[in-house]
């Protein structure tokens, strides 16, 4: 019997990709934002139990983690760590936003705000990165504090803690920690 063989026919020439091409950047409604920050949340809290942050640092944005080694998320997170704040209490709560989210660049999302716990709120400063059709955590800063210290008002807010994030110095970007 002549004819090609299987799966040969449709096949795309040798030159062509089989992967599609990343979708265009949706800016995430508010239940995909609030899922976006409780993720967050959740790998932080698990990389704090476990004193490992690989996995965090696997599931950023290439820049955040060419920034940040393990061993230097372990240095940026001791205080939070050493806080024995209870991370995993943020997804009982729908976050609550300082400012609305901004994308910032053509690629980059900036989200602030906090998580109202008491007796301890949880305050963030997270920047997401869209690469190969998904967001990816770029920087992070989490914060536990009083209520009235986080939410906005005329109360003074905390200094901000050391920050992991993907570019050194560039601006709008969580700074360096220090």
């Amino acid at each position: 019997m002549a004819g090609s063989p299987a799966g040969a026919q449709g096949a795309p020439p040798p030159s062509q990709s089989l992967t599609p091409p990343p979708s265009p950047m949706p800016v995430p409604n508010e239940l995909e934002l609030a899922k976006l920050i409780w993720s967050t949340m959740a790998a932080v809290d698990h990389a704090n139990q476990a004193g490992n942050y690989s996995v965090l640092r696997d599931l950023s944005a290439p820049a955040f983690q060419m920034e940040n080694d393990a061993a230097k998320l372990v240095r940026v997170f001791e205080s939070l760590r050493s806080s024995n704040v209870d991370l995993s209490n943020t997804m009982l709560l729908a976050p609550t936003y300082a400012s609305a989210p901004v994308i910032m660049n053509p690629d980059v999302l900036h989200v602030k705000g906090y998580f109202g716990l008491r007796p301890t709120a949880i305050g963030f400063d997270l920047y997401y990165q869209w690469l190969q059709g998904r967001w990816r955590l770029f920087g992070v800063s989490i914060v536990p504090a009083t209520i009235a210290a986080i939410a906005p008002g005329p109360a003074a807010a905390a200094p901000p803690p050391p920050t992991a994030t993907g570019r050194q110095g560039q601006p709008g970007r969580v700074p360096q920690g220090r």
